[in-house]
């Protein structure tokens, strides 16, 4: 009987840890407000979280390092959907630790000059959104936040795997648009 009571417990405990971790900011907190050095096309400027949602929702992913594997497949699904989220008024900016110069490669190779990366090479940033890599503190989580122009966060969603977060942050501005478009 304990040995049964064992292996349910170790296959409860697998199962939990196969399921993707939360972010800590939750939905409707409010965004932490930042200003990053960022790269576009390989054009470097300030970016602004205030000034991006004065145009409309944004779209903040953390990534653990350009150039990686699962950060250029997920780059790649962000530059393909760009159309999408601009018809949905939203801007998209991905952020990682990575040095302005690197990212000013990855913005033109792997985001394919469609949108912004910025440099958060102090932490600061992915700090303040509790995006930071528990087993591998130097790097940022996957996390995707999709926040409403009053600084309010509508959506959050981590998993290392990258394969649903352009689809399930479009889902989410869709979902934020029709109630908007409501009033509700």
């Amino acid at each position: 009987m304990i040995a049964r009571r064992s292996w349910y417990l170790a296959a409860g405990l697998l199962a939990v840890s196969a399921l993707p971790a939360m972010a800590s900011l939750s939905v409707g907190a409010k965004a932490p407000l930042f200003t990053l050095q960022a790269s576009q096309g390989g054009n470097t400027f300030t970016f602004s979280l205030a000034d991006a949602l004065k145009k409309g929702p944004v779209v903040l992913y953390f990534y653990p390092a350009a150039f990686t594997k699962g950060c250029t497949i997920e780059a790649h699904e962000f530059a393909d959907a760009i159309d999408q989220y601009k018809a949905l008024g939203a801007t998209v900016i991905g952020v990682s630790h990575d040095p302005i110069d690197t990212l000013q490669k990855f913005s033109v190779s792997d985001c394919r000059s469609k949108f912004a990366v910025a440099a958060d090479t102090d932490q600061n940033v992915m700090k303040s959104y509790d995006a930071v890599l528990t087993k591998a503190p130097q790097y940022a989580n996957r996390t995707s936040y999709v926040i409403a122009p009053d600084d309010t966060i509508v959506y959050t969603y981590t998993d290392l795997d990258p394969s649903q977060h352009v689809q399930n942050t479009l889902a989410a501005l869709k979902a934020w648009e029709a109630a908007h478009k409501t009033g509700q």
